[in-house]
């Protein structure tokens, strides 16, 4: 059996280095993201879905757009419209409508014309 100073000594030398690995360990631990920015990125994707939903029922209010198979996806304020038209006239009616919406700051047209 060992002897009392031996096993004291040895659990201060391991004290010792653990403290400082503890105290790195603790320093490393990331934060919690501050309120304004996850608000921030919350807030936008919000703001996004809120417009597409704005873009989509002013689609959906024109009689000539209404069955249209458009799609419509947002990202900052940036209306991205996707789908088939019959005719160039409802492409441009489209594109219209959307910049018509508030808030949205510009459209990317990705409307094609139906094969047919």
């Amino acid at each position: 059996m060992q002897s009392t100073p031996f096993i004291r000594s040895r659990f201060l030398i391991v004290a010792a280095l653990a403290l400082p690995a503890f105290a790195l360990i603790a320093g490393c631990k990331s934060s919690p993201a501050t309120s304004a920015n996850a608000n921030t990125g919350g807030e936008i994707a919000t703001d996004d879905a809120a417009l597409a939903a704005r873009v989509k029922a002013a689609l959906a209010a024109d009689p000539q757009l209404k069955p249209l198979p458009v799609s419509v996806a947002t990202y900052r304020g940036v209306v991205q419209l996707s789908g088939y038209a019959d005719s160039e006239v409802q492409i441009q009616k489209a594109l219209a409508v959307a910049r018509s919406v508030p808030g949205v700051q510009s459209v990317s047209n990705e409307l094609h014309l139906r094969p047919q």
